[in-house]
């Protein structure tokens, strides 16, 4: 699972039609399982499935009956075709509503198809463009969960501007900026290049004013909400920073490092907000 993550208008969508052969390259190439995306453009097609932004579905068609129609487009055999639209209906959690028409189903159930539909030819590489663009928190998490489903079955190559998305499904990511790769590697690998300091959180009880003054005048970087301190530097040891915490009246009753999150190495990397 390889995810692109960016702003929109960084470049991933452009990518993905590249590499599935539906923008030429202005300038470069690529190959997709071996296949030159240039030259071999027909080869290419055959080994790819795609769920595109915007999803492309019938709508006065069942379930089953848009599964079964791409299934013959990308030249499945008609058994073969009824055998996996069934299942992949029953896989992505749609049974109970595959003889219903599209145009009743939710943002979430259509996601799920398009992803179906993506798969129905058994491609060796799944391009899915922003497969939870739109969708609420719960529904978003659920199709998390089968795409998830999927890895070490099928490569994948997700595009994305959630933070949370890549962090929870991708194994690899690269971080796009203005059409460029910025940086590349695993989450964790991400997440590291943002380690040029540290921060303890600390939450306690009793911290009066001058706690906090003896405290923001040893510290560089002191931020308080409510009980919760915050303290950031570049070579803070945990143990010293609580001791000294405790050695100003404060009653410490909970204390942890905070790890750096994606968004942290995101804004390390790029120098900017992540934005729509």
């Amino acid at each position: 699972m390889f995810a692109l993550l960016g702003p929109n208008g960084s470049g991933k969508t452009t990518t993905i039609n590249m590499l599935c052969c539906l923008l030429k390259p202005t300038r470069g190439t690529a190959r997709v399982m071996g296949f030159d995306i240039n030259r071999e453009a027909r080869s290419v097609k055959t080994v790819i499935g795609v769920s595109p932004q915007e999803t492309t579905l019938s709508d006065h068609l069942s379930s089953l009956e848009n599964l079964e129609l791409i299934a013959k487009l990308r030249g499945v055999p008609p058994d073969k075709a009824r055998k996996w639209s069934a299942a992949l209906v029953e896989i992505m959690g749609l049974g109970e509503r595959r003889k219903d028409q599209v145009r009743k189903f939710s943002g979430g159930m259509k996601r799920r198809l398009s992803i179906a539909m993506a798969l129905i030819a058994d491609p060796a590489i799944i391009f899915l463009d922003e497969p939870t663009l739109g969708l609420d928190p719960q529904a978003r998490r659920a199709l998390w969960e089968y795409i998830a489903s999927f890895k070490g079955e099928k490569t994948i190559l997700l595009t994305t501007h959630y933070m949370e998305e890549a962090d929870f499904l991708s194994d690899n990511i690269a971080v796009m900026d203005s059409g460029k790769i910025a940086a590349m590697g695993s989450s964790l690998d991400l997440k590291t290049l943002s380690m040029d300091k540290h921060t303890i959180i600390i939450n306690a009880w009793n911290m009066t004013l001058k706690a906090l003054d003896d405290i923001r005048a040893k510290y560089p970087e002191v931020k308080v909400n409510g009980n919760s301190l915050s303290i950031s530097g570049k070579m803070l040891d945990f143990k010293e920073t609580t001791d000294f915490v405790h050695s100003t009246g404060a009653i410490i009753r909970s204390a942890y490092f905070k790890e750096p999150s994606l968004e942290d190495a995101y804004l390390k990397i790029t120098g900017k907000e992540l934005a729509d």
